[in-house]
C-alpha cells in the first residue's frame, strides 16, 4: 500500500468520526441556536465558487523490464508537493437530502517521480506539471441540518483534461482522465454567507501512461516507458466552498 493510499485511509477515518460525531451532538444537544439563512438550501440553484490544495499520484503497473545490461527498472512518486485548486460550484436542489452538483475546476499541480534499477539508487528523476480543468459531476447527500451545520457525503465522476502534458520526457502522460471520486463535508451557515470544507479522493479510471512514443529522439529514454504497463492517476483534494 502506497503512502498516499495510507493518507486516503487516515484522513476518511478521520473525517468520518467528525460526521459521526456531527450526528451524536444533535442527538445530544439540548438547546438550539438561532437558524442562518434558513432557506438557501431549499431554492432550486445554488452558487459559489471555491478555493483548495491538493496532492497527485500516479500508482504505476510494473512489468519488470529488465535493460541489456541486466538492470531492473521501476518507477516511484516517492513525495507529494501540494498544487492549487480553484473553481466555480452550480447545484441544484433535488429533494430534502439530495442535490446535484457541476464543479467546473482547474488543478495546478505536480507529480515527482523516480527512477530506480534493481531497488538501488535513484538514476533519474522526473517532475510533470499538471494543469488539469476538470468538470466533476456530483450527488451530494446531506444529513438534516442542526443549528449552523449540516454534514453530507459525496460521490460522482470527473472527467479531467491536462493542458501541459510535455512530449520528449521519460514518461509520456495522455491528455485526457475520468476519475470516480467520493468524499465527506459539512455546511456551515454564517448570517451572510455559507461556507462549505469538503475532502475527497479521486482515481483515475483511464491507463494514463501514453506507450507510443514515436515523439523520442533519445530512444535510451524508452527504457523508463518499458519498464511499466500502465498508470492510474490519483489525487486527495481539500476544498474550502463558498455560497
Amino acid at each position: 500500500m502506497t503512502t498516499l493510499s495510507k493518507l486516503h485511509i487516515t484522513l476518511f477515518l478521520a473525517f468520518m468520526s467528525l460526521f459521526m460525531s456531527a450526528g451524536l451532538s444533535r442527538l445530544h444537544a439540548q438547546t438550539r441556536k438561532v437558524m442562518n439563512r434558513p432557506y438557501i438550501d431549499q431554492r432550486r440553484f445554488h452558487y459559489g465558487f471555491l478555493i483548495g490544495v491538493h496532492m497527485q499520484d500516479v500508482e504505476f503497473e510494473h512489468n519488470g523490464f529488465t535493460d541489456e545490461n541486466g538492470n531492473q527498472w521501476f518507477v516511484d512518486v516517492p513525495n507529494y508537493e501540494p498544487g492549487f485548486s480553484v473553481g466555480i460550484l452550480g447545484e441544484m436542489y433535488l429533494t430534502r437530502h439530495l442535490a446535484l452538483r457541476l464543479i467546473p475546476t482547474m488543478h495546478f499541480g505536480t507529480k515527482n517521480m523516480t527512477f530506480r534499477n534493481n531497488g538501488k539508487a535513484d538514476r533519474g528523476y522526473m517532475n510533470a506539471k499538471s494543469t488539469y480543468i476538470s468538470l466533476p459531476l456530483d450527488l451530494k447527500f446531506s444529513a438534516e441540518r442542526f443549528n449552523n451545520y449540516r454534514p453530507y457525503l459525496m460521490a460522482g465522476i470527473n472527467p479531467a483534461f491536462d493542458l501541459t502534458v510535455k512530449r520528449q520526457r521519460e514518461i509520456l502522460f495522455k491528455s485526457f482522465d475520468c476519475f470516480i471520486e467520493a468524499g465527506i463535508g459539512c455546511d456551515f451557515y454564517a448570517p451572510w454567507f455559507k461556507c462549505i470544507p469538503e475532502i475527497k479522493f479521486c482515481y483515475g479510471l483511464r491507463n494514463v501512461v501514453n506507450k507510443n512514443r514515436s515523439d523520442l529522439t533519445d530512444q535510451n529514454m524508452l527504457i523508463y516507458t518499458n519498464s511499466v504497463n500502465g498508470g492510474h492517476s490519483k489525487m486527495i483534494v481539500l476544498t474550502l466552498y463558498f455560497e
